[in-house]
């Protein structure tokens, strides 16, 4: 007994409880202004209904648009407005004959057979009766038994059903009216409702807005204010002259308005201008990490199936896509985007079957741990490594085109690489994935730039379907820095912090800042390793806390991960050999030595088409790129009547010298 009494008083002491008595008392409390607002209600909804059978004998919505017609002056719309009523009217009463008549044939069905067991329940006794008739008056007599009974049980609930049925359709239809429930939440500042909502709108200054709530205006919620991982998210119809741009433009005052921070309310266009996508962070939810990455003791990837990179606003895991997808991550300097570029490639190293090139166009260590997975890479500023990059997108492009090919030699000429494919050796369709760090150096390199940006298109627009995945990160999203087509053909794109408009749709995309996608709203420090991100899922946007892979002050989390990935490959025995191998630096001065085919003077154009035509990596090659090849020699291009040439004596004498 006294184990029972110490359970009872658990219970009793416990939060569940505490809430229960709570809610018990406020609602004790609220008990006679909740009889009020019934009785109000009920009253309430027999005027609409009233008035919605006038409306509907009278056709009064009809005749308002016929009304409105006239008085705008619009002839062709009155007349359809009448010629509307007129055959509305003839429906109508076709349809009151149809029914009459089918009641009236039934009525007589129903009247003759009643009669016909009238009649032989007095004239036969029912002990003389077939079987089959027997039962057929048994069955009668059950159902008149249960109708009898029925009656007392009918005759209670049907006014009361009639009374809750009023009460429902004179219930306050303003945005929020929840006034038979409490908010069910640990944290009762976190709750939002469609009242709260619609308040906040109502105090943006938006004029049309303004107008539509002093007319007595009430929102149409197409998805009522729900619990949505955490936050709440709503769809909002806005009323007519307004579009969620034009909210999405008031997200400061919004966020006040709701007592929210700008990161935690993020009201976005939906599917049409008129809708507005609108999810409010619950308080505090959005501050601190991701916490540790899912496979940072164990497990392995397949690339097909995506890789974690971070959780998304309502707290669930985001498996970034790779396969079918190409990557643009940006922000400013160390708000982590070197590091989520990273976390993808460890990411794909942890698929045995996936094939890395990496290129750092900057001095940083970030992928020098990686290096024992990789097939290529490169770091530095230099223009050796600018140039390895140029190669490796050329031959990207060029194992695209054989790729493709090869995809057309299969049967069903599938259109995309399958895992299937992929697993298959002998074809060399295994997931390629390369890495551009600090790629706006690429891009806008003085010699290589123009080439760079065209491979780097031709790439993002087709890689996809062949199982190579072309990533870039840059601290500098301009649109001298990274060519519009990239931006506009970009699968993913992942934004932290940025310093504008024009930066964030340049990581985004053109138009994002003004549909309230903004990566501007991220503080440089306090939401360092957060980001924006776009084509990461089926939602507009995603605001992804990314997970950090540590490596610094002492602490490297990479290189044993890299040791596990080496251990895969050799579990199914492939090795860390690229399908396409590097190629070895080009000698620019013993190739145009050759390509002057030892004659003493030779045009510069010349050289140019005999360079491409030696090695095709000469393609693209302008005279600038040649003469500051030269240059690199101390050699200096002159002119030979009226033409610039290059002397075979020059470049005997600058090969002599090379190291």
């Amino acid at each position: 007994m006294t184990r029972v009494v110490a359970y009872i008083r658990q219970a009793w002491s416990s939060d569940v409880a505490r809430q229960a008595r709570s809610v018990a008392e406020y609602r004790v409390r609220k008990a006679p202004v909740d009889v009020a607002r019934l009785v109000w209600f009920v009253i309430r909804g027999h005027w609409r209904w009233l008035v919605k059978v006038w409306t509907w004998a009278t056709y009064a919505d009809l005749r308002a648009d016929a009304r409105t017609a006239r008085s705008a002056g619009d002839a062709e719309a009155r007349r359809a407005a009448q010629e509307l009523l007129r055959a509305d009217a003839r429906a109508r009463w076709e349809r009151m004959g149809t029914a009459f008549r089918r009641l009236a044939t039934t009525m007589r069905l129903v009247a003759v057979f009643a009669a016909l067991l009238w009649l032989v329940d007095s004239l036969v006794e029912r002990a003389d009766m077939w079987p089959w008739l027997l039962a057929v008056y048994g069955y009668l007599g059950v159902a008149r038994a249960v109708l009898i009974g029925a009656v007392p049980y009918v005759l209670v609930s049907v006014p009361v059903v009639w009374l809750v049925a009023a009460a429902f359709e004179g219930r306050d239809r303003s945005p929020g009216a929840g006034w038979l429930i409490r908010p069910d939440r640990d944290d009762g500042e976190s709750w939002v409702d469609e009242r709260m909502i619609s308040r906040a709108l109502a105090h943006l200054g938006i004029a049309p807005l303004n107008r539509f709530f002093k007319g007595g205006g009430e929102l149409i919620y197409t998805v009522p204010a729900r619990k949505d991982g955490d936050g709440t998210f709503a769809q909002v119809r806005l009323p007519l002259g307004v579009t969620a741009d034009m909210v999405a433009g008031q997200r400061g005052k919004l966020a006040a308005n709701l007592g929210r921070s700008g990161l935690e309310t993020w009201p976005t266009k939906g599917d049409e201008d008129g809708l507005l996508d609108l999810w409010v962070a619950d308080k505090g939810a959005l501050t601190g990490g991701a916490g540790r990455w899912p496979l940072i003791d164990d497990g392995r990837v397949d690339l097909f199936d995506g890789v974690p990179f971070g959780l998304s606003q309502r707290g669930s895991v985001i498996n970034a896509p790779l396969i079918g997808a190409s990557w643009l991550i940006g922000g400013r300097p160390g708000q982590g985007k070197s590091s989520a570029l990273r976390t993808l490639m460890l990411g794909a190293a942890l698929d045995p079957t996936a094939e890395l090139w990496a290129f750092a166009l900057g001095e940083s260590p970030d992928f020098d741990p990686l290096a024992p997975r990789l097939s290529r890479y490169r770091m530095g500023m230099d223009d050796a490594t600018a140039e390895a990059a140029i190669q490796a997108l050329a031959d990207l492009v060029d194992e695209m085109e054989r790729r493709g090919k090869v995809l057309g030699d299969q049967p069903g000429r599938p259109p995309k690489v399958s895992r299937r494919l992929a697993d298959d050796r002998s074809l060399g369709l295994h997931p390629l994935v390369c890495a551009f760090d600090e790629c706006h150096e690429l891009f806008q390199h003085p010699r290589h730039g123009k080439r760079a940006a065209e491979l780097a298109i031709r790439l993002v627009k087709r890689a996809r379907k062949y199982g190579i995945v072309p990533l870039f990160a840059t601290q500098s999203p301009t649109t001298d820095s990274i060519p519009k087509e990239i931006t506009r053909n970009i699968t993913c794109a992942a934004a932290y912090s940025v310093a504008d408009h024009i930066a964030n749709d340049g990581l985004l995309g053109s138009g994002r800042y003004a549909a309230g996608i903004r990566a501007t709203e991220l503080r440089t420090h306090t939401d360092r390793g957060t980001c924006v991100a776009v084509g990461l899922s089926h939602a507009t946007f995603e605001l992804v806390r990314t997970f950090y892979v540590a490596l610094e002050d002492g602490i490297d989390e990479v290189t044993p991960i890299i040791l596990r990935a080496l251990h895969l490959m050799g579990g199914v025995g492939r090795a860390v050999l690229g399908g396409v191998p590097e190629p070895e630096p080009l000698d620019h001065l013993a190739d145009i030595a050759e390509a002057m085919h030892g004659e003493r003077r030779v045009r510069t154009q010349v050289v140019l088409t005999r360079l491409a035509a030696l090695n095709r990596r000469y393609e693209g090659w302008t005279f600038t790129d040649l003469h500051d090849a030269l240059a690199d020699h101390g050699i200096t291009v002159r002119k030979s009547d009226g033409y610039k040439v290059i002397r075979l004596e020059d470049v005997t004498a600058g090969e002599g010298t090379s190291p």
